[in-house]
């Protein structure tokens, strides 16, 4: 199945880090992979590394600010769509976070995308797909969309990010 989590509420890496972790609890192969965010950024990716080894890559650049830095960040967005494809003939599930972040940047484009969504189907692999904004032809393509809503978060307040809670 294709799965995706999706909306401009807080949750969405949550529920990635969920289904792997479900996957896994069910004896599957996984792979979990980020598009934007650099190693050691992110409490999931500790424990990710450790359950899934060379199976989890946090293989960005962080987020992208600078027009300049297009480049650079395409090139890491190219890296990982290449350990994916590869994945895909391992695994039985292949997490893709913030994949719609590389998208929407335009560091990713809607070939690559669907070429991977073909590739899944084809091998009858799960692919999770995550990050604002999903485009209405990835919710037409998916088996499963999420929206995460805000109702209320705590930086609106002032409050700082939180370590185990945003990262």
């Amino acid at each position: 199945m294709i799965l995706v989590y999706t909306g401009d509420g807080k949750g969405k890496t949550s529920a990635c880090t969920g289904q792997a972790v479900r996957a896994l609890g069910q004896g599957m192969k996984v792979a979990f992979g980020q598009f934007m965010k650099r190693d050691g950024q992110a409490g999931e990716q500790t424990m990710l590394s450790q359950w899934l080894g060379p199976r989890f890559v946090a293989g960005g650049l962080g987020f992208l600010r600078k027009d300049e830095d297009r480049p650079a960040h395409r090139q890491a967005a190219l890296r990982m769509l290449d350990w994916a494809r590869e994945q895909l003939a391992h695994v039985d599930m292949l997490v893709l976070d913030e994949t719609l972040y590389a998208l929407s940047a335009g560091i990713l484009t809607q070939e690559e995308v669907e070429d991977l969504l073909a590739l899944a189907r084809q091998r009858e692999k799960h692919l999770v797909l995550s990050g604002r904004n999903a485009p209405d032809w990835l919710v037409e393509a998916a088996d499963l969309v999420t929206s995460m809503t805000e109702i209320k978060h705590p930086w609106r307040n002032g409050i700082k990010a939180s370590p185990g809670i945003e990262y």
